[in-house]
């Protein structure tokens, strides 16, 4: 199951190794698309990555310091840093090939 970051936790949780977060909102369609692909990649990467999502509406100290404009929004993060970004909805196998680069 995919972690759900928020602002409280998004500085731990993201500080160490690598992370995948998807900015999302429950009225976002292309946001409802992409929920099972980042469920499937919270699975696939487990114990390697932490792969989860932040509520857009919910959370908007961490959507203001990443500059979150637009959703579906999916960072990648190395050590708390940002390596990788995709805005709009992608597949599985492009944000598959962005971790693995990430991690490597």
């Amino acid at each position: 199951m995919a972690f759900e970051f928020t602002d409280s936790n998004f500085q731990t949780e993201t500080d160490k190794g690598v992370s995948v977060v998807d900015f999302w909102a429950e009225w976002c369609g292309p946001c409802r698309m992409i929920t099972p692909i980042i469920e499937e990649l919270a699975k696939d990467y487990e114990g390697r990555a932490t792969v989860g999502k932040v509520n857009v509406d919910h959370n908007p100290e961490v959507s203001f310091k990443f500059g979150v404009r637009s959703i579906p929004t999916i960072l990648i993060l190395k050590d708390g840093e940002v390596v990788d970004k995709h805005v709009g909805v992608t597949t599985k196998q492009a944000l598959s090939e962005k971790i693995n680069a990430a991690l490597n």
